[in-house]
């Protein structure tokens, strides 16, 4: 442990945000430069508690204490080697990670907690710039050929994971690019995609082969991928999203969020768009249904591209401005969270239900909307929801984005084909080494969890590198 009084000493500081009037014109990454000095003295914070709640809330079981402790005392090959244990991607986590293990810091009880992903994006930039990341090729190979079939992050890092342990692998995309909803999901003012390009760059060198622009499906039958290769692992994503079947959605202007902010992204990297296919906010005022990280996409997409107005509707009634006594400490707390793109300017409503869509013209213009109560439950169940009596009201519209997250993975096409089974909720089903009902064929991330987060993806596809490693050497795993 570096510094015993750094958390009583030096209070929590992060980077600067730009100017809300100067980002909202670019995509551009949003926070300003923050000074290595300043991020050793914020690693100085961490206690070196006895029992590491941090780890509590982090999927990847980072850890945080010996990487800070590596960071304040500018040992970065240390820190580097200590985070890439656990993590293949800081870099990415480091920008887009809702800091789980943040919310269980032991500093956070009464201070503010470590500023733990910022040390950990800060531990990726410093490797790369100082030359501590490097290819890391195996040394001997196995001879087995291994396909990924979808190149979000948790394809990726069971990619990766696979090529170190010596197998001949394939990443699959049937984009144009890799990167999955990192490169056409998150928009650039969050993770700007030279990052992945770096990192993929890596990759390459370690002997990954990348195939974009495959549609494995509909280019490559399943049948034709399994009989290529000697194991198969589906990392597609949970790309079907959740739909409000009311009357109107079939007017022009109602659009998934996903299709919006990925024809952004692809703006900015200046790939083609048909003319008759583009989707823009400029002059309209806009409605975002859906109060998560993907609506806030929203909101700060359509402020960037010069939206009249913005306004979020959230079913869910607005939760408290500070940690819920339903999640102490160190659960996630269930409180009131505002973004970088609400503070760009944007409406919040929340226990709206949307009832309709009306247009002009076949284009819609306005919403039909009504408030909730929601009545608890005796039995201690989810809450009931209940239409508040006359309390219904119009929304103006010219710009609709649905951003109320996904069922599960589409179905249709490779799935099919494969005739892999599902579980409950229309997951792929697969058993604890991440092998599904058929023979040699394995799924991670949000294919076999439903929709998470990126830290969750990542381990999933570490760990389902662990089963397949094990599954083609007939025995141990030499990946752990």
């Amino acid at each position: 442990m570096g510094k015993v009084t750094g958390f009583m000493e030096i209070g929590r500081e992060t980077p600067q945000l730009r100017p809300v009037a100067e980002r909202v014109q670019d995509f551009s990454d949003l926070y300003q430069i923050f000074p290595v000095e300043k991020l050793q003295e914020q690693a100085s914070r961490c206690m070196d508690c006895g029992i590491p709640f941090c780890h509590n809330g982090c999927s990847l079981h980072n850890l945080i204490p010996i990487w800070n402790d590596w960071v304040y005392r500018g040992k970065w090959q240390q820190a580097v080697t200590a985070m890439h244990r656990t993590n293949n991607f800081p870099e990415f986590t480091g920008h887009v990670c809702p800091a789980l293990c943040e919310a269980s810091c032991v500093v956070g009880l009464n201070r503010e907690p470590v500023t733990i992903r910022q040390i950990e994006q800060t531990i990726a930039e410093e490797g790369f710039k100082r030359g501590l990341i490097k290819p890391e090729p195996a040394k001997n190979k196995t001879g087995k050929t291994v396909a990924v079939v979808g190149s979000g992050p948790s394809g990726m890092a069971a990619s990766q994971q696979l090529t170190r342990a010596g197998h001949t692998v394939t990443l699959f995309e049937k984009n144009e690019q890799p990167g999955g909803l990192l490169r056409y999901g998150i928009p650039d003012f969050k993770l700007e995609k030279w990052i992945i390009d770096r990192r993929l760059e890596q990759m390459k060198d370690e002997g990954l082969t990348v195939k974009t622009g495959v549609n494995i499906g509909v280019d490559i039958s399943g049948d034709q991928l399994k009989s290529d290769f000697d194991a198969v692992v589906l990392t597609g994503g949970s790309e079907h999203p959740r739909d409000l079947p009311i009357p109107g959605r079939d007017l022009d202007g109602v659009h998934f969020a996903m299709t919006f902010l990925a024809q952004q992204n692809r703006r900015v990297a200046k790939e083609s768009i048909p003319e008759d296919q583009v989707i823009s906010a400029k002059g309209k005022r806009v409605v975002v249904i859906g109060g998560g990280d993907t609506g806030a996409d929203c909101v700060g997409t359509s402020r960037r591209q010069g939206a009249l107005s913005v306004t979020q509707l959230e079913l869910l009634p607005k939760p408290p401005k500070s940690r819920s006594d339903e999640t102490p400490w160190p659960m996630w707390p269930n409180m009131l969270r505002t973004s970088t793109s609400h503070e760009e300017g944007c409406e919040r409503l929340w226990s709206i239900l949307t009832k309709s869509f009306e247009g002009t013209d076949g284009k819609v213009k306005r919403l039909n909307c009504v408030r909730l109560h929601w009545q608890e439950r005796e039995d201690g169940g989810f809450p009931r929801m209940q239409e508040i009596e006359d309390s219904e009201f119009v929304l103006d519209a010219d710009l609709v984005l649905l951003a109320m997250g996904f069922l599960h993975p589409v179905q249709e096409g490779m799935l099919t084909q494969l005739g892999v089974e599902y579980d409950n909720r229309g997951n792929v089903n697969v058993d604890d080494n991440g092998m599904s009902s058929v023979e040699g064929v394995f799924a991670a991330g949000d294919m076999a969890t439903g929709q998470s987060l990126v830290l969750k993806a990542i381990s999933g596809g570490r760990q389902v590198a662990i089963g397949v490693d094990a599954w083609l050497r007939g025995g141990q795993s030499v990946l752990g």
